[in-house]
């Protein structure tokens, strides 16, 4: 839900008030926190005739008639089990909540079971070579490899579509035939794809400048290699909220070092750290662009995404970053489509 901070209330927020907040967002339930952000409790029309009952008004707090034991979903969930278990439940609202249980969002079912239409466009990159899987490109392309029952490629059109995006470019370039053979102008999936066809290398970014009509809103751009379950009107949503140029999916990545690292100070051990792990964020290989992002992306030259991130931050224009939070996998190698294809029934299926 795009404006879940708005049902934030606090125990002792007068039942009035919590009221008001439900009625004006259009909402069924409000979510009861503390001043770390922690979920306490949820607050639903049903909770606060309960209250009434036992002889409350509304000058009252809502802690006096909240869910003390609510049911949230987890950050980490993908989009399906999180359907699947408001489904269970009966509920069509559930708070969204991290590791520490501070909440993050608002999950509400409707919003998968009627997604609303956007027309922004989406340019997937499937130029690449994929030579990192050997064999299995020589003669498909790795966007069309096969994961499940289906290319992978039609996976990532398929997930958008489910979530309301139905405007396509592709980015072609190695055996671009195969992709427009399969896809041809996507009336068969109900969408509308376009090509940007390639006649050379252009990197990560370069083939943006192909578009033949400068978009006037903004565009998702996706690598077509990519395994994820993204909320991508969520992500669109915020990067407009902020005011953000560009927006970079990021996905958290651990590390552990496998040795003991010395610390020192001044030649001396301070203390000893046994096999430590470190995290840091990467690129997820999706991001959100405004028009003023595209404009400076040359012509027909080799222009990767760090790049043109570079020259924005140079350039002080607002680059944000989207944490992917939920299932994320850059098919490069063997290993990674091996796991692509044992995850798939899980992830979107």
């Amino acid at each position: 839900m795009k404006n879940w901070k708005n049902l934030l209330v606090q125990p002792g927020t007068p039942i009035r008030e919590a009221m008001l907040k439900i009625d004006a967002a259009g909402a069924q339930i409000a979510v009861v926190v503390d001043d770390d952000g922690k979920l306490l409790g949820t607050l639903s029309d049903g909770d606060i005739r309960r209250g009434f009952l036992k002889g409350l008004s509304l000058p009252d707090t809502v802690d006096k008639c909240m869910n003390r034991a609510p049911h949230a979903v987890s950050a980490t969930d993908s989009r399906d089990a999180s359907v699947a278990l408001m489904r269970r439940l009966k509920l069509h609202q559930m708070p969204i909540v991290d590791d520490s249980q501070r909440v993050v969002g608002l999950e509400v079912l409707d919003d998968y079971l009627l997604p609303a239409c956007r027309e922004n466009w989406v340019v997937l990159m499937a130029g690449g070579l994929g030579t990192r899987l050997g064999e299995l490109t020589k003669s498909t392309p790795k966007p069309m490899l096969k994961v499940g029952d289906k290319p992978l490629l039609e996976t990532i059109v398929r997930n958008f579509l489910n979530q309301g995006f139905k405007n396509f470019y592709f980015a072609v370039n190695y055996m671009a035939e195969v992709i427009e053979d399969h896809f041809g102008d996507g009336e068969k999936f109900g969408a509308q794809i376009r090509y940007l066809r390639e006649n050379k290398r252009l990197g990560t970014a370069g083939a943006l400048s192909l578009i033949p009509e400068p978009p006037t809103e903004p565009l998702i751009v996706a690598n077509g290699d990519l395994l994820a379950d993204i909320d991508y009107s969520h992500m669109l949503d915020m990067h407009v909220d902020t005011e953000a140029v560009a927006t970079m999916g990021v996905s958290e990545y651990e590390f552990q070092i496998p040795y003991g690292v010395v610390h020192e100070q001044g030649g001396d051990i301070s203390h000893i750290e046994e096999k430590p792990a470190h995290k840091s964020l990467i690129s997820a290989g999706i991001y959100v662009l405004s028009p003023a992002a595209l404009e400076l992306v040359p012509p027909d030259q080799f222009f990767d995404m760090p790049t043109l991130f570079e020259q924005m931050i140079d350039r002080k224009m607002r680059s944000r970053v989207y944490q992917v939070h939920g299932y994320w996998l850059d098919i490069g190698r063997l290993p990674d489509y091996q796991k692509a294809n044992s995850d798939i029934s899980r992830v979107f299926q």
